[in-house]
């Protein structure tokens, strides 16, 4: 999963840039203490940190491994002094950092065994008039044509009917439910051609394998050979190799405030 993350944020570094920025400009002065909860290995803790240069970020996650990675990262960029990490299972306990002008909730709501409770310790942990940006991916992103020239045409969309089964979230009920002011709801349509980063055909192995690993009985034996060609084949049609991958996605953000 973190090398899934990491691959994210390389390859949707544009798309990060210019959520942050559009953040940015709801703030009603310049955050000093940000909390970026369940961070992962820090695709928001350092993009924050980027668009916050007066700005100290704690990543909170229940792994210690992704806290690990990000530590790693943060000392090779010079950024030890401004990203700090806990390790904390937030459907338990919620850290003490001060009041936040911040906090930044990226894929993570979902997780929460009780997502109502998480809420209520975001909006306790706010100052009055902080912000909660709260993102979600609506769907799964995708990379191949429609011809992906191993079997079928349609390959990827079968993939994707097959193992999208829950419709995207929408948190805002919840987030009234809280206390919490709307600001700005955002779907965020990713859609990126050649030249693509560098990272692009690894980042869409990755995505594609984990979709073929749970689609199982659900595709036609041929589809499951033809994802097999395509995920793992070191030949053309192998999406390591393929120069014909685009990146499609979209990913939605609810801005609320503390009152």
């Amino acid at each position: 999963m973190a090398e899934l993350l990491e691959l994210d944020a390389a390859v949707l570094h544009t798309y990060t840039a210019e959520l942050t920025g559009w953040l940015a400009g709801f703030t009603d002065r310049a955050p000093t203490r940000i909390l970026d909860i369940g961070s992962g290995p820090g695709t928001g803790s350092f993009a924050l940190a980027r668009r916050f240069p007066g700005a100290t970020v704690t990543a909170v996650d229940h792994s210690p491994q992704m806290l690990h990675r990000l530590t790693r990262r943060a000392a090779a960029q010079g950024l030890s002094d401004r990203i700090g990490t806990r390790q904390a299972d937030l459907d338990r306990e919620w850290p003490r950092t001060g009041p936040c002008d911040l906090i930044w909730a990226a894929a993570f709501l979902h997780h929460l065994g009780e997502p109502g409770k998480g809420l209520a310790r975001a909006f306790a942990g706010l100052r009055p008039g902080g912000l909660l940006a709260v993102t979600e991916m609506d769907f799964f992103p995708r990379f191949l044509p429609d011809d992906a020239g191993a079997g079928r045409p349609g390959l990827e969309a079968r993939l994707h009917a097959a193992t999208d089964t829950r419709p995207p979230a929408d948190w805002s009920g919840h987030l009234a439910a809280a206390g919490f002011r709307p600001v700005a709801t955002r779907p965020f349509a990713i859609a990126l051609a050649a030249p693509l980063p560098p990272e692009t055909n690894r980042y869409a192995q990755v995505c594609l394998r984990k979709l073929r690993s749970h689609a199982g009985a659900l595709l036609s034996a041929d589809d499951l050979a033809a994802l097999d060609t395509v995920i793992g084949s070191g030949g053309p049609l192998g999406v390591l190799q393929r120069q014909d991958l685009t990146v499609r996605t979209t990913r939605t953000t609810w801005v609320v405030r503390k009152p």
